[in-house]
């Protein structure tokens, strides 16, 4: 019997948006290769258990999050950027994009825990409590993580305050 059987089917179909989480974490596209392949290569370890009544799903994007936030605490630089780039001469290139630059840059400055908070809540659309579950903490703590976390953009990215004004972080738009 495989001991990887359903492992490569399982990648293969979450790959693109486990890629996409990482690199929501990370803001950096070979980091969050990095990063999923480390967590992917632990959880090939631990198939056959997952396989049989875990949630794959769930245990891998719990350790994209503590995997990335525990990278600092082993010593791996974050490089720092500077974004937003300048504004460029010549025709805008739409309000979209800028707020997505801004924002980008803006999430890159939180601490990881604030921008993992961030990443569940808004980007995967978790509730309070399922954010708590996958990070391991409680629902106090979310509310308080994202309270602050986006506190904090609004003071890095004011240019996207109308954006941010009706963002609650006691609940998630459905």
């Amino acid at each position: 019997m495989d001991p990887y059987e359903g492992f490569r089917e399982f990648v293969r179909g979450r790959q693109r948006a486990l890629m996409r989480t990482a690199y929501l974490l990370t803001g950096d596209a070979p980091q969050a290769e990095d990063l999923l392949q480390t967590v992917l290569m632990r959880t090939a370890r631990h198939w056959g258990r997952l396989a049989d009544g875990g949630n794959p799903d769930a245990y891998v994007r719990r350790a994209l999050i503590n995997e990335h936030i525990s990278w600092r605490r082993r010593g791996r630089p974050e490089t720092p950027t500077a974004w937003p780039p300048e504004t460029p001469s010549g025709p805008d290139p739409g309000d979209e994009s800028l707020h997505r630059m801004a924002l980008q840059g803006a999430l890159m400055r939180l601490t990881r825990r604030q921008r993992a908070v961030l990443v569940l809540r808004y980007y995967e659309d978790r509730s309070i409590d399922e954010t708590a579950d996958l990070l391991g903490c409680s629902p106090g703590t979310v509310k308080s993580q994202t309270n602050h976390a986006l506190g904090r953009l609004r003071v890095l990215a004011p240019e996207l305050a109308d954006l941010l004004r009706d963002v609650d972080p006691e609940e998630v738009p459905r």
